[in-house]
């Protein structure tokens, strides 16, 4: 079969989730024998590969705000002709409008007889949104049973969705025992986040604990796009200047995508200190694959991705609690190791390939 997946903002490594989840879903289908594509806004980047096609007739400034797309797309012929094209072109069986805006499913410039799917990544209610429903698409995939509820709660027809769980990269190796038992006793805390503030990164900050005792690190990453004009910018500076009065806490550049498990493989365990609900949770699937325990809010997907591999805490209980929770797991041997040994369980099946099969028999193919 012949895959292809719209997504105007994906780069090769963004440090967005949406993009991440959608390069592995498309390594899974390559990797069961289809051919699979990702259709992308300029402008092109070094690292794009034969599998990333970019639109001559679109080209997005870095970083634009995400509602801008649609000025851009003011005049949306020469963008649907094109998309057309390449649909044509590479002989796609099915179409998946990532989002409903920047995966361009609101316009749903299919050529006749080719399957669409609209993918569903975070709830939205809008024109936009309604406009994608309107067109009907073969199949709507969201990525958790929660956001489907989310969205039927918000006044949404959810009758036929179906939940499509995010792809791990690749799957994980867990970290042998005598070294996560090492990292238990002095390993560093460690989590990953877009720049955005809902990411929960500077009430972290605020709220640390002088006597941790062990190294914190935290990349914190600006991707393609953001919400307000000069978001990502404000949130690394304050971080920055937060993170420089604390002793062993580090903020660092975003990492390559193949580097993030074996980031999170050498942490004690990941802190996942999201305000508002994750409706997947990438980062602690990731951390998970590679027997990391994870603490944070029982927000959205995060208390039925982590299970018993780590501690969920409420909101209301705020970032002090996250951290004397991580503390408390860590100072118990039998508590910690039995949450590492749980951890690469709760996504044994987030492979590419796995992941790709119920895609496929999502769609219908």
């Amino acid at each position: 079969m012949n895959i292809a997946f719209v997504l105007l903002t994906h780069n090769p490594s963004e440090p967005a989730g949406i993009e991440r989840s959608v390069a592995s879903l498309a390594d899974g289908l390559r990797e069961l024998g289809h051919h699979a594509v990702i259709v992308a806004a300029g402008p092109a980047t070094g690292a794009d590969g034969p599998h990333l096609l970019r639109l001559d007739s679109l080209t997005l400034p870095r970083p634009i705000v995400y509602d801008e797309a649609l000025n851009l797309l003011a005049d949306p012929e020469p963008v649907c002709r094109e998309v057309r094209r390449l649909l044509r072109e590479h002989d796609v069986d099915l179409v998946c409008w990532v989002d409903a805006v920047v995966g361009l499913g609101y316009l749903a410039p299919a050529p006749p007889g080719t399957r669409t799917a609209l993918m569903v990544h975070f709830l939205r209610t809008d024109e936009r949104m309604l406009e994608s429903l309107a067109h009907r698409p073969d199949a709507v995939l969201t990525v958790s049973d929660f956001l489907t509820d989310e969205a039927r709660r918000a006044g949404l027809d959810t009758e036929g969705w179906l939940s499509l769980p995010n792809a791990l990269p690749r799957q994980g190796t867990a970290t042998p025992e005598a070294e996560r038992e090492r990292l238990r006793r002095g390993g560093p805390v460690r989590t990953l986040a877009r720049a955005d503030p809902q990411k929960g990164i500077s009430e972290l900050l605020r709220a640390f604990p002088h006597d941790l005792g062990r190294p914190v690190d935290i990349v914190l990453a600006s991707a393609g796009f953001e919400f307000r004009t000069g978001m990502q910018d404000r949130v690394i500076a304050e971080c920055r200047a937060l993170a420089a009065s604390l002793p062993d806490v580090s903020i660092l550049p975003a990492l390559p995508w193949h580097e993030v498990q074996p980031f999170l493989a050498g942490a004690a365990v990941a802190v996942l200190p999201s305000i508002l609900p994750e409706t997947f949770g990438n980062v602690a699937a990731e951390a998970l694959s590679v027997g990391t325990p994870v603490v944070g809010y029982g927000l959205g997907h995060l208390p039925t991705l982590t299970g018993a591999a780590g501690r969920m805490l409420d909101l209301v209980d705020g970032p002090e609690r996250l951290w004397r929770a991580t503390a408390e797991l860590l100072e118990d041997p039998d508590a910690y190791h039995a949450a590492a040994r749980q951890a690469p369980l709760q996504v044994a099946e987030h492979t590419p390939a796995r992941i790709a099969e119920a895609f496929l028999r999502a769609t219908g193919l």
